[in-house]
């Protein structure tokens, strides 16, 4: 009996000083949470549809903003305004401060409430933003319903919404929508640059200036890919690249620091692509070097420092036409490509076309390292007044756009694509595009230089009038007088435009032919430096790059005098 007794009383001591400890503990807690803030009872998003949300203290005064799509640590705290709106505490920068409730949500996905965006910009609505699938084109002022987005940026600024229009389903990039269609429809600071540009009108039927967007474009320096301030260039053709060592060892004893290398011109593509192989067997088929021989030339070029600009030819590409046809400008009478100037040309208006064009850029840019990727022949054929005045010439204009907004809708959809893959965009425009109006086929140089990255003049001396400008002797016989005049026009263009792009300006290094002046003309040293001397006394110094359509290294060679200079 005395046995069970002590057992009984030692099990009551025990059940005592747990009883005891766990007191304790449950004590101990209470202390802790008692002098720590409000429990943290789960961590949520900023939610708003407008990128910057207001932040509160508790008199509810807005002491500060947040990004949406942040995240936050939520209390279990609410207060409650005089009209009964509920304020959530939260911490932010390691202060403890007040969102509406209504501006927090559990999901990211969520985090965008705007629902519907209007378009700023006529732009390319994707079907798929990781490939450049185009699905169709949406207007200036179109209402867009939001069904999401891809990511938020750390402003708070949405990449791409997906959106629905009508029955279409896609992708268009924040940038170029807003959130008030009158705001929408306006026109980006009329006064100053867009009534300069639609008194213009349409003179020459390739498009009117006043349907040409000039709203201001963000110009990225990449920081892995540094752009030289002043680009000398040599061109190198297809059949020059198979030689390369040669280019690249003169180039050392020169101030040259760059080169413009034929990815694919008309009838010449360089190499083995294989999108060529997927899009354009006839190109593939006709390629000069193998995918492998050239990808070893480029990196010879960019092992040696210099910076490397890959050539495509966009729009006049008669091996694509052959392999598609029904992206080809048609000849009505015929039903079969129209043949202009010996050769057949893709439509601008067709976006099959811009897709294939891109795809090949990018492939150059992943596969064999390009710094920057220039188009040419980025337009529509030119001298086909009569042609389409006789309706001889379909266009396959599938969206009803006049030729500059095509031009230069390709543009900004090529700008985006190639800006993902941190690489630079220029295009090469006829000397002409700098005048005071639209030109026949869709070049108009402030609709193209605001866009890209650099615009590429190509005022070749001998493609001007014989006496253009009023001169009284031959213009090319006197061509730092004739670049003055042409740059003093482009200094005007880029005047006109928010964001104008770098001028890096072809210059002519080949001897003007009989058929122009009696005899020929030489090109020499003086020639070549009179038209560089001429581009930067007139500020535009983005630097040179030389057409020399053979690529002739004794040509270049015996130019060494001009390619010694800095300008």
């Amino acid at each position: 009996m005395k046995k069970k007794k002590i057992a009984k009383r030692k099990r009551i001591i025990l059940l005592l000083i747990l009883l005891i400890f766990i007191s304790l503990m449950i004590f101990g807690i209470y202390l802790l949470q008692k002098n720590k803030s409000p429990n943290v009872f789960e961590s949520m998003y900023t939610a708003s549809d407008n990128e910057l949300i207001s932040l509160y203290d508790e008199e509810f005064k807005e002491v500060n903003k947040i990004y949406r799509g942040s995240k936050v640590d939520v209390y279990n705290t609410v207060l409650t305004d005089n009209k009964n709106n509920p304020y959530i505490k939260i911490t932010h920068d390691g202060k403890q401060l007040y969102i509406k409730k209504d501006n927090l949500v559990n999901n990211i996905k969520n985090a965008i409430k705007e629902k519907y965006v209007y378009v700023r910009t006529p732009a390319s609505l994707y079907k798929n933003l990781d490939t450049g699938e185009i699905e169709t084109l949406v207007k200036k002022g179109e209402q867009l319903e939001v069904l999401g987005f891809d990511k938020i940026e750390n402003d708070g600024k949405v990449n791409a919404y997906k959106i629905k229009i009508g029955g279409t389903t896609g992708y268009i990039y924040q940038k170029y929508t807003l959130k008030d269609k009158d705001e929408a429809l306006a026109n980006y600071e009329p006064s100053k640059y867009y009534d300069v540009h639609n008194k213009r009108g349409n003179q020459f039927s390739g498009g009117h200036a006043g349907n040409l967007d000039y709203y201001p474009v963000s110009k990225t320096e990449f920081d892995n890919n540094k752009m030289p301030s002043k680009v000398y260039s040599l061109y190198l053709n297809r059949v020059a690249i198979k030689s390369v060592d040669a280019y690249i060892e003169y180039a050392k004893t020169t101030k040259i620091n760059a080169f413009v290398v034929d990815i694919k011109d008309n009838g010449s593509p360089a190499y083995k692509s294989k999108v060529f192989e997927s899009l354009s067997p006839t190109n593939y088929k006709h390629a000069n070097s193998s995918f492998e021989e050239y990808k070893a030339s480029i990196k010879k070029i960019k092992d040696a420092g210099f910076y490397v600009i890959g050539r495509i030819n966009a729009f006049q590409d008669e091996y694509y036409t052959r392999d598609h046809p029904e992206h080809s400008i048609f000849n009505t009478s015929t039903n079969e490509p129209y043949l202009h100037g010996g050769t057949y040309w893709p439509s601008p208006f067709q976006r099959p076309v811009w897709e294939y064009n891109i795809r090949l850029a990018k492939e150059a840019v992943t596969e064999m390292g390009f710094n920057e990727i220039q188009f040419d022949y980025v337009r529509f054929p030119d001298g086909t007044k009569n042609a389409e005045k006789s309706g001889a010439m379909d266009f396959r204009n599938s969206y009803g756009e006049e030729k500059a907004q095509a031009i230069q809708r390709f543009l900004m959809y090529a700008t985006d694509e190639l800006h993902k893959l941190g690489v630079y965009v220029s295009a090469d425009v006829f000397g002409e595009s700098a005048y005071t109006y639209v030109t026949a086929y869709g070049q108009y140089w402030p609709a193209i230089s605001n866009v890209v990255d650099v615009i590429s003049g190509m005022p070749y001396p001998d493609h001007f009038g014989k006496y253009e400008f009023g001169f009284n002797v031959p213009v090319w016989t006197v061509p730092y007088e004739l670049i003055t005049k042409w740059g003093s026009y482009v200094a005007k263009r880029q005047e006109e435009i928010p964001t104008p792009a770098i001028v890096r300006t072809w210059i002519q290094v080949y001897d003007v032919p009989n058929y122009k002046h009696s005899g020929g003309f030489q090109y020499g040293v003086k020639e070549i430096d009179d038209q560089i001397k001429a581009l930067f006394d007139m500020g535009l110094n983005g630097g040179y790059m030389t057409w020399l359509s053979s690529s002739n290294l004794e040509r270049y060679k015996s130019q060494k005098e001009v390619y010694s200079k800095e300008y």
